[in-house]
Order: C-alpha cells, then structure tokens, then sequence
C-alpha cells in the first residue's frame, strides 16, 4: 500500500515537468499562395490529433504576421480537429516568392509547440497562364484558353483577349486550377496580309477590382495558296489579264512568261514593265519574278494595240502642232528630275525647273504639282518658293517680273518612305 502512494506521488511530480501538450500535426491543404496585390490571406488546413487530456490551443508567431483562427480553440483529448489557419501580413511586406516562417501552438498551461509553414507570394500576372491552339489560313476558328495555375479561388473574373486576329471578352468565375476555353471564329479578311509566325495573345484580367496584363502566344502556321485568274479579249485591241493572289501567309514568288512575235511586240505595252525581256528568233519573251506578299495580287496587264500607226500619226500630228503653240509662248518651261541618294535609304528625287522669259512679262505665279506618298525636303535652290501647301501637293513660286531673255532655275528635293513603283508624273502649271 504504501508503494502504491508513493508511485502516485512520484508520477503526479513528473507530470509537473512534462509538457501538457500532445499533439500530431498534419497539414492537408497544399500550394498556399498570397496574391500581393489583393488584401487575402495565405489559408492552410490543419488536421490537429490531440494525443493528451483536452486543451485550449492558440496560434502566435513572432514575425509580424496576423494569424487566424484568433483567441483559444477547445480541442478534446484524443479529438481529431480540422482547423484552418489564415496568415497576413501586418504593415509592409514586400517579400516575393516562396516564404517559410515558424509559428508556435500554445496550451493553457505556457507548454508550446513550435511548427513551421510555407506560402508563395506571387503578383496577379503570375497566377494566370494564357494559351492557344494553331491555326492557319484556311482555319474557321482557334481555340484559346485562360488557366488558373494556382491554389486559389478568384471568383468573379472578366478577361479581355486581343491579337492581330481577333478580340474577346467574358465574365465568368475562375477557382483553384481552373481553365476557361474559347471557340473563337475568325474572319479570314483581318489577316489576310499577316505573315506565319507567332503572335502575341494579350489578356486583360480583372480580379476584385485589380488588373493583370498577361501574354500568350498564337502560332499561324505556315501555308502556300496562290490563286490565278486569267481574262483575254478584244480583236483589233487586244487585252490580256493575269492575276496572281497570295491567299496564304508566305510570301511567295511567282514567275510569269509571255510571248509576242516581234511584229505585235512593237504595239504591245504592258502594266507592269516585265523584269525581263529574251528574244529567240522571231519570238520576245516577257518574264516577270516577284515576291507577293500575303493578301497581295499581282495583276499583269498585256495590252497590245493594232491601231497604233494610226495613234503615231496622230501624235506627230499633235506634237508639230504643240511644237508651234510652244514657239509663241511667252514663257519656256523646261522641268528635269534626278535621282538623289538619301542617308536612310529613301526613294528621293530632284526636282528642277528652268523658267526662260521668251519676252518681258510680268505677275508670273509658277505652280508644281506634287505626286501622292512624297514629302517635302525642307532645302530649296536659290529661288525660295512663297508657299509650299503638303496637303494639296502644291508649290508656288511669284516672280513680279521678267525681262526678255531672262532664266531663273527653280529646284526642290522630294522623298518618300514607300517605295514607288512603275511611273509618275511631276507637273507644273503657270499663272
């Protein structure tokens, strides 16, 4: 008996010196993530076995982070407790990435459990990922998705897509690894000119009043159509019509050869010039190499015209005629342009005007006419025009005078950006 009390006594002793606390702690929840611009917290699901007697638990850490649940929370011996624990930060926390802090589970009676848990805090940007199957010339429709990537629940969500092909908006919620797919129809015409390649996919993400701007990719895969159309008509004017167009998104060559004898060559024009031109024997051949650019035709005109030695005798008619109107005139106006090399490579040419004053005259206003797509360089020769008007293509020099005999040589540049191809005209009026 006396054994007895005295074991009983020795335990409740040690008891004073053991901790209260027994437990077994299991986190459940996995990919706890902080959203920085979003006021949530990091969530963590616990399953806590109380091994001991019953117990008042609270959660406490000592780096300034605000822990939920707050106050005591009851669990009973040998009771299995799920519990769910926020973390926030309190003041200013700029910490990226993945964070490990230590927390501590305290008993009634000071014993305490240390433990630790991790979160990532990412930005909104980084909790999407924006995507897109492949299409082609001939696709209807692509398919686009939006993905939640992480552990966390959005819900109410807008997003806005926009590519050189198409735009898209929706509303919808968006949880936890959640994605979002799209059947996108697409109209062929607004991208006719684009080339294969992969393009930018833009999606404005709005979330709990917060925007995040993500990127995905587009790939337009290669594919060659060309499409031809040919048209020939007329007897003694003869005209005929060759399309070439790119409905694919390469840009493709194309080679194109006509043949004319050399008697029918000598009344045929053609729109474009050919790049070459071979004779073998009693045949010339026309040959055209061009790159067509997607959405682009290349239209080649051959017009060949048997009333032509009637048109050259009218013209000879005409130019003798004009010779005559030419000599009477009190003015002469001889117009010469150039070919000047500019420093960033573009088309550019000068112009220059000789005025000849055949006998004295006065009020003379000299107006040139500019060609579209060309601009102004700001230099001019000795005679300084009074105005020179971009938007109506117009220059203008006033002389109030000029004797007999008199010559003052106008001069201007212009250049252009675009290239020019085939001909155009620079003409000049006098008043």
């Amino acid at each position: 008996m006396r054994k007895t009390i005295l074991f009983i006594f020795t335990t409740l002793i040690l008891l004073q010196f053991i901790s209260g606390l027994d437990l077994t702690i299991n986190k459940t929840s996995s990919g706890e993530i902080m959203i920085a611009e979003l006021s949530k917290s990091a969530i963590f699901t616990l399953h806590i076995t109380n091994n001991g007697v019953g117990e008042n638990i609270e959660f406490y850490n000592l780096l300034g982070l605000s822990m939920y649940p707050k106050g005591k929370t009851p669990i009973g011996g040998g009771e299995t407790k799920e519990i769910t624990v926020e973390v926030y930060p309190i003041g200013e926390f700029n910490y990226m990435g993945h964070y490990t802090f230590q927390y501590f589970i305290k008993a009634e009676d000071g014993s305490e459990l240390e433990e630790q848990l991790t979160f990532e805090r990412i930005n909104l940007k980084d909790a999407f990922f924006i995507g897109a199957g492949e299409f082609s010339p001939e696709s209807n429709s692509v398919e686009i998705y939006i993905r939640n990537k992480k552990n966390f629940d959005f819900g109410s969500t807008s997003v806005k897509f926009t590519s050189p092909f198409f735009e898209k908006e929706d509303s919808f919620t968006l949880g936890p690894f959640e994605r979002k797919t799209y059947t996108i129809q697409l109209n062929k015409e607004d991208f006719s000119k684009l080339l294969a390649g992969v393009y930018t996919l833009n999606a404005e993400i709005k979330a709990e009043g917060k925007v995040a701007n993500v990127e995905g990719e587009l790939k337009f895969v290669e594919k060659k159509i060309v499409t031809s159309i040919e048209q020939d008509y007329g007897l003694i004017i003869n005209t005929k019509t060759i399309k070439k167009t790119n409905e694919g998104n390469v840009v493709d060559k194309v080679d194109l050869t006509i043949n004319k004898n050399i008697i029918s060559r000598l009344f045929t024009s053609f729109t474009p010039l050919p790049d070459g031109v071979q004779r073998d024997g009693f045949k010339v051949f026309y040959n055209w190499n061009r790159d067509v650019n997607p959405g682009e035709t290349l239209e080649i005109k051959v017009r060949t015209n048997y009333t032509f030695p009637f048109i050259l005798i009218l013209i000879i008619l005409v130019v003798v005629i004009i010779a005559k109107v030419y000599s009477k005139t009190t003015l002469d106006l001889k117009k010469k342009v150039t070919f000047v090399r500019a420093k960033g490579g573009e088309f550019a040419l000068k112009v220059s005007i000789t005025v000849k004053a055949n006998k004295f005259v006065e009020n003379i206003n000299i107006i040139d006419k500019l060609p579209p797509l060309v601009k102004v360089y700001g230099r001019f020769g000795s005679e300084m025009p009074v105005k020179v008007d971009e938007k109506a293509k117009r220059i203008q020099w006033n002389f109030a005078r000029l004797e007999a005999g008199e010559i003052r040589t106008l001069s201007y540049i212009i250049y252009s950006k675009v290239g020019i191809f085939g001909k155009f005209a620079l003409l000049n009026f006098i008043v």
